[in-house]
């Protein structure tokens, strides 16, 4: 299953609203699976920031599900994610992104969302079964 997550495939990330409601967006993410921890870049003013930042302020931490489809396989990471404005860990989201997919284009806004992961789930099929 781990396989899949080198690939170049793109995922949805999920987060939730102040109002309760989900805020699915399609993302590029990585995954170190020596740490369990999958990661996104992303401007600061997008929507899913402001969702994690919402639900520190209410006192918990964000809850978040990364889910990357490639035709019948797939695979769901959940975890606790936290905004970091953290140069170093800023770089080192847009140095594995680079590796995974291709160098983002420069983005002086770009903040890293970091998501412990502590569930996996997912399904792969190999090829000639279903």
């Amino acid at each position: 299953m781990l396989d899949e997550l080198g690939a170049r495939h793109l995922a949805t990330l999920a987060t939730t609203r102040a109002n309760g409601t989900t805020h699915l967006v399609p993302v590029g993410f990585t995954y170190d699976p020596s740490t369990k921890t999958a990661r996104v870049t992303t401007s600061v003013t997008s929507v899913k920031v402001r969702n994690i930042e919402n639900a520190e302020m209410a006192g918990g931490s964000a809850r978040a599900s990364i889910c990357q489809l490639n035709g019948p396989s797939w695979l769901t990471l959940e975890g606790t994610i936290r905004l970091s404005r953290d140069p170093a860990e800023i770089a080192e989201a847009v140095r594995r992104y680079a590796v995974r997919y291709r160098q983002p284009r420069e983005n002086p806004r770009r903040i890293a969302l970091v998501m412990q992961v502590d569930s996996m789930m997912g399904h792969v099929t190999t090829a000639g079964t279903a």
